[in-house]
């Protein structure tokens, strides 16, 4: 460690800190605006200027090393006038239009001028002026001349998206940042350098000119998409919600958040929102009260009951839905006498499932990504399907991990690829039978199938017989896999040979939860494919569309005597006989479990739109009318208590109950055989009802894309 002396306070850093970590440490504050922990250091902006003793000049504090017995003072005359200079400079031509500025009352540059800044400006020439640009539908570059170049959104994309969309043009005063080309920024982690970016030069789009930051609310919450489960702070204005910030936390997602993390909130204010209870009846829908079309539900299933038994009834759960939500629905179904329920819409091998109570998982802690040597990916568009890891991943890359793939299509995974096994899906169990052969041959074990080695899969078994922190991880198509226990059980014998933990990168924001509370059918269910294939005659859709959100598609419901949608939005009007609206994330409380096993769970932001439910209130009331025992909690907290007894939000569930292990199969089992079917994987803007209705998020190339792709 090396001790030096900060304003007078002994301070002791590693080696080869600079004189900001150390001010960090000791809790003081030196102002800045290019320096940012994330991010490399880039040192343009100099407003960190500090007196370091004996240096000539004032010296930066984000980019000179510490030395023993080092003596800096960061508020000294010297420091100060430094700084002012620095500050007098930054504003001579920044535009003075703070009243009308989206970043007033959050911005660095305006909270630093107050302290650093003069009273009057001896600048008396004409100001700059940048032309605006148009990068996209999410971040708007309308006031460029804002820009003071610290680069932190050049750095952004070059260091944690990987893509590098931003960058300097010209220098001196026509030094301007701008993409190349006329391109527009198409990251799906774009939306953080808004947060980044210290002046009002980057700003949200969707956002601009709704409101001031100090007319919102600020309340937290967990993203309800993908697995990461990134913590957010949702700000709210008169019981709307007006903008999605992340909330820092380092063992889930940092400080970032993807974009539709960001902007999914749109769908909440959007015109497709149900908003009360409806009924169809002679081919027309009519809006009823909640009493009415409770009684109407409550009645039907009673009588699909008695005329065709318990098992004639199925729900079909999102794996988006609360833990809250999947063991309510779950009760439910099972009170009535049924095992027909099951929220793995998209799965094909319903074969490969933990067992009763278990889940699969990511096999690690999401922060050990990050410090990975070598992985293994099979069968996932990882920057798409789960952007927060991919930056992990691509971070692990940047320290010397080696990243192989086995997929369908080549894709830019904006990081370099060791090795790329690239096949047709149905050759997946082939090429993971070969690394495994290769595994075998290297290290002179028996080999467990019969695999075809080759110069690829040998590089890929070298790789993963090196390094020490290694993961085979299985996306979502491996696990939406016709043959995904074969997957499973290949990818674990190569991990007991090589060292390395096994994983799921799984799914959805509740994928784990819903194993973990048994969202899935008991002894002599029905899975999601034999439901939608026509096997009910009363189908409960909670949180889900299986014309987006299924393999099966909803052709199978069309002969089901009775279908129930739960939905904050007008969705299956056309197979649905009742429609209920539920709350999503944000009008509801409730908890989910990520890729990890980490339960998070989130209150309610703004009070629920019209006559909405929570949908864990709809099916206790649902239950009650059923007469149905268990159906007597008062909130959602009562619930989990129940269903996960001794979990406290933030805590990771019992690695008892996560499990990876293939059921005993074992990898000379494995099944080389010809493929049913493709595996289903929605593209990223098309995962959950939300996104699907988030217009600008429609707007970005990546759905432009995925419909063109459809088409």
């Amino acid at each position: 460690m090396v001790e030096i002396e900060l304003d007078g306070q002994k301070v002791e850093v590693p080696p080869g800190s600079m004189i900001m970590h150390a001010a960090e440490k000791a809790g003081t504050y030196i102002p800045h605006f290019c320096y940012h922990k994330k991010l490399s250091i880039a040192a343009s902006c100099r407003m960190c200027l500090v007196e370091v003793e004996k240096a000539p000049k004032p010296m930066p504090a984000c980019a000179t090393p510490v030395t023993m017995g080092m003596i800096v003072r960061t508020k000294s005359d010297k420091a100060i006038k430094a700084q002012q200079s620095v500050m007098e400079f930054l504003l001579i031509n920044h535009p003075l239009d703070c009243p009308i500025c989206d970043q007033g009352g959050e911005c660095q540059l305006q909270d630093l001028a107050v302290g650093y800044g003069g009273g009057a400006s001896r600048y008396e020439e004409e100001k700059r002026v940048v032309f605006h640009k148009d990068v996209g539908p999410l971040i708007s570059m309308e006031e460029m001349s804002r820009c003071i170049h610290c680069t932190r959104c050049v750095r952004f994309g070059q260091e944690v998206a990987g893509v590098m969309e931003l960058g300097m043009s010209h220098r001196g005063e026509h030094a301007e940042i701008e993409t190349f080309v006329g391109q527009s920024v198409d990251s799906e982690l774009s939306g953080n350098m808004i947060d980044i970016c210290p002046v009002g030069a980057l700003t949200s789009k969707p956002f601009r000119y709704s409101a001031r930051t100090w007319e919102l609310s600020r309340r937290k919450s967990v993203s309800p998409h993908d697995s990461t489960g990134a913590n957010l702070i949702v700000q709210v204005k008169n019981h709307k919600v007006m903008r999605v910030v992340p909330l820092e936390n380092d063992a889930v997602n940092e400080c970032w958040i993807a974009d539709r993390d960001r902007f999914s909130y749109e769908a909440v204010n959007s015109a497709d929102r149900l908003t009360a209870p409806m009924l169809k009846q002679g081919g027309e829908w009519k809006t009823v009260d909640w009493q009415t079309a409770l009684e109407y539900v409550a009645n039907g299933l009673k009588q699909v009951k008695a005329d065709h038994g318990a098992g004639a009834i199925g729900v079909l759960a999102s794996p988006h839905s609360t833990v809250e939500e999947l063991a309510l629905a779950g009760a439910l179904v099972r009170g009535l006498g049924s095992e027909n329920i099951d929220s793995r819409l998209r799965q094909a091998d319903f074969g490969n499932t933990a067992a009763a109570g278990s889940a699969r998982w990511l096999g690690m802690p999401i922060a050990a990504l990050s410090s990975l040597q070598r992985v293994l990916v099979v069968g996932s568009r990882l920057r798409k399907d789960h952007p927060l890891f991919a930056q992990r991943i691509r971070q692990a890359v940047r320290k010397g991990a080696q990243v192989n793939v086995i997929n369908d299509r080549v894709q830019d995974w904006a990081m370099p690829i060791a090795n790329a096994v690239t096949v047709d899906s149905n050759q997946w169990v082939t090429a993971l039978a070969g690394i495994a052969a290769a595994v075998a041959a290297e290290t002179g074990v028996q080999t467990p199938i019969a695999g075809e080695i080759n110069d690829t899969t040998r590089a890929v078994a070298r790789s993963l017989l090196g390094g020490e922190q290694k993961a085979i991880l299985l996306g979502n198509a491996a696990a939406h896999h016709d043959k995904a226990s074969s997957l499973l059980s290949l990818a674990n014998w190569i991990a007991q040979q090589t060292g390395a933990s096994v994983g799921y990168l799984t799914e959805a924001a509740n994928t784990v939860g819903a194993q973990l509370v048994r969202a899935v059918p008991g002894q002599g269910g029905l899975n999601a494919d034999q439901m939608l294939g026509g096997g009910l005659k009363a189908a409960l859709l909670l949180n889900n569309e299986p014309a987006f959100d299924s393999a099966a598609g909803s052709q199978g419901l069309a002969n089901a005597g009775m279908v129930v949608t739960l939905s904050p939005f007008k969705a299956n009007m056309d197979i649905s006989d009742v429609l209920l609206p539920i709350a999503p994330f944000t009008e509801t409380s409730g908890s989910f479990v990520n890729a990890e096993g980490r339960l998070q769970s989130f209150h309610a932001v703004v009070r629920p739109l019209g006559d909405t439910r929570p949908a864990w209130k709809v099916l206790r009331v649902l239950g009650n009318l059923l007469g149905l025992s268990g159906f007597d909690a008062d909130s959602s907290q009562a619930v989990l208590a129940s269903v996960l007894p001794g979990v406290a939000s933030g805590e990771v569930v019992a690695a008892s109950r996560l499990s990876n292990a293939d059921a005993g199969v074992g990898p000379a089992a494995a099944d080389l055989g010809p493929v049913r079917s493709q595996p289903c994987v929605a593209s990223i803007y098309q995962l959950d009802s939300l996104v699907r209705r988030a217009s600008s998020l429609q707007l970005t190339a990546d759905a432009r894309a995925a419909e063109g792709a459809h088409a």
